[in-house]
């Protein structure tokens, strides 16, 4: 079959920071382009996408899907090979149809007067009141008093019922991170009740921290990504130039180094049980005077011993015969994935041995890039140039078999995974957020069936969260756990109206419903929450603090919101220019029992005006510990 033409030429680093180059936009077909037929038609924004079946480019041999009795189809989906064609199905499901439109969700704070979904409680008719013992009616004016007195009374009981509904009788979901959260009847978090308080992380007996160590920023001749970093119960990992370190918790010494061929363009979030973790990098050093290589090695690190387990590149999809460019690399279980414009890829962790390459299809799909994690996600882009829609895939992790699908909504380009299991998705639908976020909705999606839960808009005047929209896995400041989603808010002034006093909150969303869930954790005045990741059923977040401050790691109660301080950085001014140094957005922030390291993700070229004042770090690190 005659390939795609390639995607354009890569180009120089992506100045907002991440791994190397943009993510190339998928080619216009030209000539000698495979003959697209249309896209299937779309059934509606929502609409649960099951796998098809088997037929073009199945592989030969490949087990037919289940059956039930008699030979017929099992409602399970047939479980497909990675790479097949997506198709919509026949027959609704449910009831997002074509030009659905969620209800718009009131600013954070204002009243909710109504359950997410617009749904309200059925009203009761006033009747006409009659005297006790079936006497003379009432006049007219203490028959408004009583009724007034009864509407009270009921709209105090709805209340009542509306804060405990599904507090009872659901089944605790047993999933990792859930933090034994009750379920409704719908499925939602009832209550806070049962939810959060079982992290690992506690205050220890000191809370003040001390500097540990920092690490200078190498020279390099131009903006060098350097993204990555881990943290073991031995050492702190971080990416260097065409390298990865390990250095001491506490000290900051070398403990090992690993040389690579080229510059590190992908890391993984992840790693396994045994302290392994996948990486991207170049086959070739970066020069002058272009100073970028394309990103085609995959390999995966043993951070306890510092070697390169296995290294590998493939070919097919959109590369052809040359080397598949990919753009981020993750980890489910036994499997690494990577995706890019050029189509995904997969590896076994243990020895690098394909589990798939990408692969030309009918309909132009390709795998844009996996979430990782608890679960594997595919986001999949399909259909001609002018005609894109993008599909998200649940799969096996061993074989690339979609267990489900969902397709998004017309408008959306791109999507981000913030969650697998259970599945949330982050988009711009329609480039509506406008300030450079990369969301306007949240999307909750039942992972087994591909039926949307709740959409839930993010509007971005108010809330915080960032994904870079051309990454799948890319999502910071905002955390899905205890089937919530939590997402900061917006800075805003604080209750002093004083210069600087910006402050915000975290809220949660139940993934369920879709509704604002009633407790929230303030930073409080001039300080500025920012979560970081799920600690069980607990948020360990950084609170970015004020001038005259040192910064602060706290850990939340994921039901009551509750704050517990872990950590606090020094507030003398050396320490407070070193912490300051850092961008929210272009720093990496790991805190693993007591200790904090902060690392950016891009170093730039070393000026020789640069002051005291700007001095840049690889790493700092902080520590209650001794």
């Amino acid at each position: 079959m005659t390939q795609p033409p390639p995607p354009p030429p890569n180009q120089p680093p992506d100045p907002q920071g991440g791994f190397g180059a943009p993510t190339p936009q998928q080619p216009e077909p030209g000539y000698g382009y495979p003959q697209q037929a249309p896209p299937p038609q779309d059934p509606g924004y929502g609409y649960p996408q099951q796998a098809p079946d088997p037929g073009y480019g199945y592989p030969p041999g490949a087990p037919p899907g289940p059956q039930g009795p008699g030979g017929q189809p099992s409602a399970t989906p047939p479980q497909q090979p990675y790479g097949y064609p997506a198709q919509p199905p026949t027959q609704p499901q449910q009831p997002y149809g074509a030009g659905y439109q969620q209800p718009a969700q009131p600013p954070y704070g204002y009243p909710q007067q109504q359950p997410y979904g617009g749904y309200q409680q059925p009203t009761t008719a006033a009747a006409p009141v009659a005297a006790p013992g079936g006497g003379k009616k009432l006049s007219a004016q203490l028959q408004i008093v009583i009724a007034a007195v009864v509407a009270v009374v009921l709209i105090i009981g709805a209340g009542i019922w509306y804060a405990n509904s599904g507090d009872g009788g659901g089944k605790a979901d047993e999933s990792k991170g859930t933090g034994g959260a009750s379920q409704g009847a719908d499925g939602g978090t009832g209550g806070s009740q049962g939810v959060g308080g079982d992290g690992k992380e506690k205050p220890g007996g000191n809370t003040k921290a001390k500097p540990a160590f920092q690490l200078d920023v190498p020279k390099v001749p131009d903006t060098t990504p350097v993204a990555g970093s881990w943290v073991t119960d031995k050492v702190f990992v971080k990416t260097g130039v065409d390298s990865v370190v390990g250095y001491d918790l506490d000290k900051g010494t070398v403990v090992w180094t690993l040389p690579l061929t080229g510059q590190v363009c992908g890391a993984s979030r992840y790693m396994t049980a045994d302290h392994k973790v996948p990486i991207l990098f170049e086959a070739a050093k970066r020069v002058a005077p272009r100073y970028y290589r394309e990103c085609t090695e995959v390999g995966v690190v043993d951070l306890d011993t510092g070697k390169l387990v296995w290294s590998t590149a493939v070919t097919g999809g959109a590369a052809g015969d040359g080397k598949v460019r990919f753009g981020e690399v993750t980890l489910s279980g036994k499997t690494v994935a990577a995706g890019g414009a050029d189509g995904g890829a997969a590896f076994d962790v243990a020895n690098g041995n394909p589990r798939w390459k990408p692969q030309a299809n009918d309909q132009g799909c390709y795998d844009l890039g996996y979430g990782g994690g608890e679960g594997l996600v595919a986001v999949r882009k399909c259909g001609t140039f002018d005609a894109q829609y993008v599909m998200i895939q649940n799969l096996d992790p061993m074989s690339g078999a979609p267990v489900s699908q969902f397709r998004m909504p017309t408008g959306v380009e791109y999507a981000s995974v913030v969650s697998t299991k259970p599945l949330v998705v982050a988009a711009d639908v329609g480039d509506s957020a406008g300030d450079g976020s990369g969301i306007s909705d949240f999307f909750s999606v039942d992972e087994k069936t591909g039926k949307l839960k709740a959409k839930i808009t993010a509007d971005a005047d108010q809330y915080a969260a960032r994904c870079r929209s051309t990454k799948v896995e890319s999502c910071t400041q905002v955390l899905v756990g205890n089937g919530r989603l939590y997402v900061p808010t917006e800075e805003h002034e604080g209750s002093t109206g004083e210069f600087g006093d910006e402050t915000n909150e975290v809220i949660a969303f139940d993934l369920a419903t879709g509704r604002t869930m009633p407790e929230k954790a303030d930073a409080g005045d001039k300080y500025t929450l920012i979560p970081l990741r799920m600690d069980g059923g607990d948020l360990i977040a950084y609170k970015e603090p004020p001038y005259d401050k040192g910064g602060q790691i706290v850990s939340i109660n994921g039901g009551t919101m509750k704050e517990t301080l872990l950590l606090e950085n020094p507030s003398d001014k050396v320490n407070r220019e070193k912490e300051n140094s850092f961008s929210i957005n272009g720093a990496e922030f790991l805190y693993e029992a007591g200790r904090l390291f902060i690392s950016p993700v891009n170093v730039s070229k070393t000026r020789e005006s640069d002051s005291a004042y700007d001095k840049r770090y690889l790493a700092v690190a902080y520590s209650t510990k001794g």
